[in-house]
Order: C-alpha cells, then structure tokens, then sequence
C-alpha cells in the first residue's frame, strides 16, 4: 500500500481512468451530504486564509492489468460517492461560467479537458470516471450535453439539478467557489492487489459521507476477489437483476431487511438475524457452506429476493395471491417474512398447491389480527415466524401447518373464537391502527365483485362522539346515556364506514338513517343492518357488534383441522 496527500484537482489531472467495479454500490449520496460538500467548498473558498480542505481518501488497485498504452486505470475500491459528485459539480460549474462568460481563472473547456475527460481518447476512454450500470450511461448523458435515458439514474440526476440551482444562486461566488475546489485535498492510496488484501482494506475503512448499507457489504464480499470475467457475470446474472427488481429506492431501504430474512431462514437455530449482525452472519454461512460456490449461494439469494419482492413490493401476478398479500401486508407483520419467504418457495417447487398455500396464508393473516385484538405481545412472534417451519411435514403441508399453530401455548398462541369475540365486542378499535382494515375486511367478506376501496370512505361513530351530545341522542340512549356512550363509542358496534361523514355529523339516528347520503340509501353491508331501525341504543349496538363478531369469527378463522 502506498498513501500520500494530494491536491484533487492535480489527482484528476494526469490521464487516468477511474473505474468503479461492478460489486460497488450505485451512486446513493442524497441532498444532505450535496448541501455538506457544496457548504465546505464555499466556505474554504471564501477564507484567504484557509490552505486546503481534506475531503478524504481514494482508495484503488494499481495492477499492471488496469494500465493500457498510456491511459492508466485505476480500480477504485473506495472514493466513488465523493468522486461522482465532484465530477457532478465540476460539470455544473463550468457549464455555468460558459454561460455567464465569466473569467475566474478557468473555463468550461479547461475544466472539461483537464478533470473530467481524457481528451487525446476516444470512445469510453475518454471518460476519466467510468461508474457502473445506468449511473454511468447517466453520468455521461450529463458530461456531454446529451438526452438523459427515460430510465436515468435518480440521484445522480437530482444532484446535478441541485448543484445547477446553487451555483446559479450564487454566481457573483464563482472565483470563491473555483478557489474552494483548488483548495480540495485527498489521500491517494494505492494497493497492490498481490500484496494487499482490498477486501480487508475496504471493511476497515470508515469514510465520510453515506454509510455502506449491509447490502453494499455483502456485494463486494461476493465479488471482489472473483475474476473480472466472474464478477461480470454474477453480477449480471443475479444481482443486477435483484437491484432491477427492487428499483432504486427499494433497493436502498429494503435489501438489507431482505438478506435478515434470507439468513434467518438459513440459520439452522432458526433465530431472526439483527440487522447489525447481517454482515458478520452472512460471512458466518459463506464459511459454514464451503461446499457451496458463491454462484451457487447467489443464485439461492436471487430465487428467495424474487418472492420477497412479491410480497414487499406487490408485485405479485396472480390475482388471487395478491389479494391476500395486500391484506397481510396492511398488518405491518415484517417478522413473518421468514416464514413466508419459505412457504413461497415451497409453492413455488410445488411442494403445495395454490389453494393450500393461500389458506396458509391466511392462517398467518388471523394469527396476528387476532392476537393484535386480543392484546397479546408481539414481541415473541418473531422467534416464532423464525422457527415455525421446524415443525412442519411438508408431505402434509397445510394440515401440520394448522397444527403447529394450535399446539403453541401462552404468549405464543392462537386465540380461539370464544377469546376472539369477546374481546372484539369490548375492544376499543376506533384507535387501533387495524381499525379500517377491520371495518374493510367485514365489508367485502361477501363481495365477489366491485370491492369496495377504504380510501373512498371514512370511520363513521353512529352514537357520535360528541361528549356534549344533543337532547334526541340523550334520550335514544336513555338516563345512563354517559356510561353507554363511554363504553360503546370506540367499539366495532357502534362503528360503520360511510362517504358522507361531515353530512352525518352528529344528526339524530333517524336523520343519519334517512338523510341522502344516509344509511338507508347506503350501498355498503356494514349499513344494510340499520335499515328501518327505528332507535340506536345499547341493545342495537351490542346486536350488530354480535353480528360482526361471528362473521369475524369466519374471515380471520381458527385453524381447526380434521380429526
């Protein structure tokens, strides 16, 4: 390893080729590290003072196979992000002073033919940063004036906006913001890929700016001591393709979510991986499998990635099994993943047919809306989701899948339909954050077509909220109208779903039941059961809650089993 200081713009100078191998993240620096790096470069620029800015280290391989007649490439290993979007704002800032035909020192020409390309190369060689994927046909888009591709590369694109917008700004600075870049200072470190270890090198590493992604590490873990001709084609294979499926904010938020489940199914304790440890446990399972080779537990990642984003993303195709996933979905139940991720696959191997693996799927759907109902703790359902599979006879798929969930006790159980309903009758469901997916759920239970959308309608009271309520409501109630509106209010009897909430408002039960947009010309299920009452009291509200419970009691059902 070789390291010394170095003035960035004279790094950039020499003819040289900056290439960021395939493993490397995309570009991912967002606003808030652009508005850092613009910020210290008016700031050093400004101050006559100040010698220089350290804006960090370059780390790349300098083997004889990245040099070619006299343009040197340099692999790098470390450096991209801060790079990329120097390069960004040294298009930006050029274009700016060809535009206002300013004189600070330097010209768009300058600044074109001396950092940013090789000028006597041609083709890709005249690139001196040569990124990976769609940020780098971007990137080039943007050097050289061109059309930007429909499918550009997003934070590359609003970077360069950004950086357009603050230098137009401040275009009476442009001799402080040029004298901020020629103050920019670097490490230049070199590594010797006979000597050096770069996967080593890069883990040890602790740049500034946007922290690596546990997703970013595993990548180059994968890729970087494979074969240039290897590296392409996994990368191409297999994990372009799970970034391409994810989409670059996917990708960004959820990947290392995706590769906790993925290790969790693989743990043979079947523990939930944490979210710090994912790195050190993926290595662990490399380790562990030695008799696997990395295409091999690559390819396994890609098959388990297509199912997750299926699930996280709703990119299912089938009709049928999107509409349970949707519901899952709503219940925010991410620790079920691990569980789900498998089943999928056995489905997938046809392991079990479409209609059990739904119906499994919904036994996970009632598991937790019932104990969420029931007030039961989440926090043992993840060891449970991790483990479940442990006690399943995949030659009798669905039916030891039911029994497994019957068999657990205590904390970890299943409530039945006696526990179930009777705490749905009391239960304060207007502020629990299921209480639309509840109120949907009972809707459509009987709608084969014409499903009913929860964002066209809102959570009606029929008893309204009002402490203070009217004279009509007070005696519809009867004398103890306090208690019963302090009882009943939030619960599911007296809760409906309608598109006239304001016209409703707190109108005595008859006037809410014959108005226009009353229940009586309401075209929703929920509503059907008001028609003609000619009250609403306690006894109507616990009838319809009653209602509501037995036909909860069918959509999130208990998994009895044949004997």
């Amino acid at each position: 390893m070789k390291a010394s200081e170095i003035q960035l713009l004279k790094f950039l100078s020499a003819p040289k080729q900056l290439i960021i191998p395939i493993y490397q993240r995309t570009y991912s620096w967002q606003k808030q590290q652009c508005k850092k790096f613009f910020d210290d470069i008016m700031s050093v620029g400004s101050d006559p003072d100040a010698s220089g800015h350290f804006l960090g280290s370059i780390v790349y391989i300098e083997n004889g196979l990245y040099h070619v007649a006299d343009l040197t490439k340099l692999l790098v290993i470390d450096g991209q992000q801060r790079l990329t979007t120097l390069f960004l704002f040294l298009s930006a800032l050029g274009k700016s002073i060809e535009k206002n035909n300013i004189n600070i020192g330097t010209t768009r020409n300058k600044i074109d033919n001396l950092y940013l390309f090789n000028y006597a190369e041609d083709g890709e060689d005249r690139f001196k940063l040569v990124l990976t994927q769609t940020d780098k046909k971007t990137l080039n888009s943007l050097l050289e004036d061109k059309e930007i591709n429909e499918n550009y590369s997003l934070r590359i694109v609003e970077n360069y906006r950004y950086f357009e917008e603050q230098i137009s700004k401040n275009e009476s600075k442009l001799k402080e913001i040029w004298s901020g870049i020629q103050k920019l200072m670097m490490v230049d470190v070199s590594l010797n890929k006979e000597q050096d270890n770069p996967q080593l090198i890069f883990e040890s590493l602790n740049s500034t700016g946007l922290d690596l992604s546990k997703a970013d590490l595993i990548r180059n873990y994968i890729l970087m001591d494979l074969e240039p001709k290897q590296q392409e084609e996994i990368y191409q294979d297999y994990w372009y393709k799970m970034e391409t499926n994810f989409g670059q904010e996917g990708y960004t938020k959820k990947f290392d979510q995706f590769m906790r489940y993925y290790l969790t199914i693989k743990s043979l304790s079947g523990t939930l991986t944490t979210i710090r440890e994912i790195y050190n446990d993926f290595k662990k399972y490399v380790n562990n499998h030695y008799n696997l080779s990395i295409m091999e537990i690559v390819n396994d990642i890609y098959t388990y990635s297509k199912y997750f984003v299926r699930v996280a993303f709703n990119k299912e195709s089938d009709s049928d099994l999107l509409k349970v996933i949707k519901d899952i979905q709503q219940l925010k139940v991410d620790v079920a993943y691990p569980f789900i991720l498998e089943v999928y696959k056995d489905y997938e191997d046809n392991k079990l047919n479409k209609e059990d693996f739904i119906a499994i799927l919904r036994l996970i759907e009632s598991y937790v809306f019932r104990r969420a109902i029931c007030g039961i703790p989440t926090n043992s359902m993840n060891k449970t989701f991790a483990a479940l599979t442990r006690n399943i006879d995949k030659d009798n798929y669905l039916k030891s899948t039911q029994l497994a969930f019957m068999k657990m006790k205590s904390y970890k159980r299943f409530p039945n339909d006696q526990e179930f309903c009777r705490e749905l009758m009391v239960k304060d469901v207007y502020n629990s954050r299921n209480c639309k997916y509840l109120l949907l759920k009972l809707e459509n239970f009987n709608r084969r077509k014409e499903l009913i959308e929860i964002d066209n309608y809102t959570v009606e009271h029929i008893m309204p909220q009002n402490q203070n309520l009217s004279v009509e409501w007070q005696k519809e109630l009867g004398s103890n109208w306090q208690e019963i509106q302090s009882r009943y209010l939030h619960t599911i009897g007296n809760l409906t779903l309608t598109e006239c909430n304001c016209e409703l408002s707190d109108r005595p039960f008859i006037e809410k039941r014959t108005i226009k947009c009353g229940f009586d010309h309401s075209p929703l299920y929920l509503n059907k059961m008001l028609i003609k009452l000619p009250q609403w009291n306690e006894d109507e509200i616990n009838k319809r809650a009653t209602q509501l419970t037995n036909l909860a009691c069918q959509i999130w059902s208990f998994p009895f089993t044949a004997s």
